[in-house]
């Protein structure tokens, strides 16, 4: 079914996003149609032919996993299409580069409307535009070793190896780059920001899939099908690997949950005792928050758990700690590596940024947020983790019997 422009979806993101969307759309269009001095032959269509075949048919053999790795991943999606568009960096010219990659996003759109899963064409649209900028910058780095594809770095040895893994470094950084600025919102951690190591394992392991790919059309075209089998099982490992991590993060925040926090806390606990260290624990509880789901309900309340999940980890500024959240509206913190002193500031700040929070529930904006919290440090508050737990769990107790909005340290109720 076909949309009217004005009820496209791109309209309904940020200024800063629309602009860069359409600026980048365009900027591809404009380098696709440049003039091109390299002649198209019955070969090189042939390639285009079979790599736009094989890409459409291994795109719907993974249809289900890629559909779980999407669900179960808090981070950027990272598909497949690498192993494609990469070899089609080393084979093709610009616009059969373009035409590939338009076909394989145009699959992807095709394939998402006709299963209702309702992803934006104008997200497809841009995605497709700048893969076509990535791949223009990875040919880009060929082009600067005086190769044009790869049988040309076949012939130049250990060049043609150096320029084909430039390319490759091309191809992954600027697309990482261009993705941030459409986004409608930027995380803040790496993860976020850049996809996890096994995502970002995985775009690596199918440029290197692209690579070898390339080689075989250039040399022996019938052994590109050897490249699928070991596709898909990546595939499904990655899958595995994104289940068993998902298995420990709670679905409404994307913090640790309940067993992923006390699995990562016993193993700084131990590292703490082997190295005669030290590390913080904070046990936060919202104030009120009952009131949030009765007075807004229960899917704002939901934003207000998704908002201070957020605001505890700019609290804690990326230094490694782990952010658990124990069911309600009760979180805890690990804070490892971090002096004694410090530990109180870092609560306070919290705490403040909790204060401060406004989460939009529709028409409205939810305010005047607390959070009490009670802190305790190993091994003075206890040397096992259930001792540690139960003195910041007796320091929120009082924080919250005396007032609420507050921060208390065991060790200064004995």
């Amino acid at each position: 079914m076909l949309v009217a422009p004005r009820r496209w979806a791109l309209w309904r993101q940020g200024p800063r996003v629309i602009v860069y969307c359409l600026v980048s759309e365009v900027v591809a269009v404009v380098l696709t149609l440049r003039p091109s001095p390299i002649a198209v032959d019955r070969r090189t269509l042939s390639i285009l032919a079979v790599l736009l075949v094989l890409g459409v048919a291994q795109s719907e053999t993974g249809r289900r996993v890629e559909r779980i790795r999407r669900r179960v991943s808090g981070t950027p999606h990272i598909n497949m299409t690498s192993v494609w568009t990469f070899a089609g960096i080393l084979l093709l010219p610009p616009l059969l580069l373009a035409v590939l990659v338009g076909g394989l996003y145009a699959h992807l759109a095709v394939r998402s409307w006709y299963r209702l899963q309702r992803v934006p064409a104008s997200r497809t649209v841009s995605n497709a535009a700048i893969i076509v900028l990535s791949c223009y910058a990875a040919q880009s780095v060929l082009r600067l070793a005086g190769l044009g594809d790869v049988r040309a770095a076949m012939a130049h040895s250990w060049l043609g190896t150096f320029a084909i893994a430039a390319a490759g470094v091309a191809f992954f950084a600027v697309n990482a780059l261009l993705v941030l600025p459409a986004r409608r919102e930027v995380g803040r951690t790496p993860e976020a920001l850049f996809g996890t190591w096994s995502d970002n394992g995985l775009e690596v392991a199918t440029l290197c899939l692209g690579a070898l790919n390339a080689l075989a059309l250039a040399t022996l075209p019938g052994l590109v099908v050897l490249v699928v089998p070991p596709l898909l099982l990546l595939h499904r490992t990655v899958l595995v690997k994104q289940l068993e991590v998902a298995a420990h993060r709670d679905e409404k925040t994307g913090l640790y949950n309940t067993s992923g926090w006390h699995a990562l806390a016993e193993r700084t606990l131990a590292a703490a005792a082997r190295q005669r260290g030290t590390f913080g624990l904070l046990m936060l509880d919202l104030d009120h928050f009952k009131q949030v789901n009765d007075t807004y309900g229960h899917l704002a309340g939901d934003a207000v758990l998704r908002a201070v999940a957020q605001s505890i980890i700019s609290a804690v500024r990326g230094r490694g700690d782990a952010v658990g959240r124990f069911g309600g509206e009760e979180f805890v913190v690990l804070l490892p590596g971090i002096a004694q002193p410090d530990i109180g500031a870092v609560a306070e700040r919290i705490r403040r940024a909790i204060s401060a929070l406004q989460v939009p529930a529709g028409q409205l904006s939810i305010t005047g947020l607390s959070v009490s919290i009670g802190i305790a440090v190993y091994p003075t508050a206890g040397t096992s983790l259930q001792r540690l737990l139960d003195a910041a769990d007796t320091a929120l107790y009082h924080a919250k019997a005396t007032g609420r909005n507050k921060v208390v340290h065991v060790a200064d109720l004995v």
